[in-house]
Formats: C-alpha cells, structure tokens, sequence
C-alpha cells in the first residue's frame, strides 16, 4: 500500500458502555471492552493491537465519517458537537463515541492539491 494523500480529519471510536449488561460475552462478537479505541483517517478504524472494528459497525460509522469530511455538522444528526456522536452498534450491544479531529489539510474534492 502507498498511501499518497494527507487526509484531511483523524477519527478516534471509542468503546463507552453496553446497552445490555456490563461484560461482551455472549453479545459482542468482537469482544469489545469499554475504553478500547480505534482511530482511522480514511481506511477501517484499527486499535492499538492492530485489530479492526466490527464490520456492521463501519456500516454505521462510515457514512457518519463523510458527513464530517464533506462538512457536516454532526449536531445535526444527534451528535453531541460538530465533531463528535454516539453510535449504538447495530445488533443494539455496544455504543460507541465517533470523534473526529480536523488535520489542516485540504479536501480532497475542493483541495486542488493534485492539479
């Protein structure tokens, strides 16, 4: 892989409670634990020991990620600030807090940093 472009925005998903419980056995697949973190620029979100995020719950936050690089407001879908939101995973187990943080760098359809 030779990444080429400075994305514009790093997200960081963090792992904040269960919506049935207190543990994942038996509910989360992925074994994901409160406090455990992904961070992403553009491709899937990874954690510190290089494991991924649980593919239904990119379905959710993938869209909410372009909201944000096409300059979006997650305010305005129920997100607690422009750039952050909280997401249940979609079998209803776990909920997730989607943070972005901007980078400085241009965007990549407006930028014109390729012409």
């Amino acid at each position: 892989m030779k990444k080429w472009y400075d994305e514009e925005y790093e997200f960081e998903i963090e792992v904040i409670g269960f919506l049935r419980g207190g543990h994942t056995e038996r509910y989360c697949r992925n074994g994901e634990e409160v406090g455990d973190r992904y961070t992403c620029t553009y491709g899937c979100p990874v954690n510190e020991e290089g494991c991924g995020i649980c593919s239904k719950t990119m379905l959710t936050l993938f869209p909410l990620m372009e909201v944000v690089r096409s300059g979006g407001d997650l305010e305005k879908v129920g997100g607690d600030s422009k750039y952050s939101k909280v997401v249940v995973c979609p079998d209803g187990c776990v909920m997730f807090r989607l943070t972005a943080k901007p980078l400085g760098n241009e965007n990549f359809f407006t930028g014109k940093f390729f012409d």
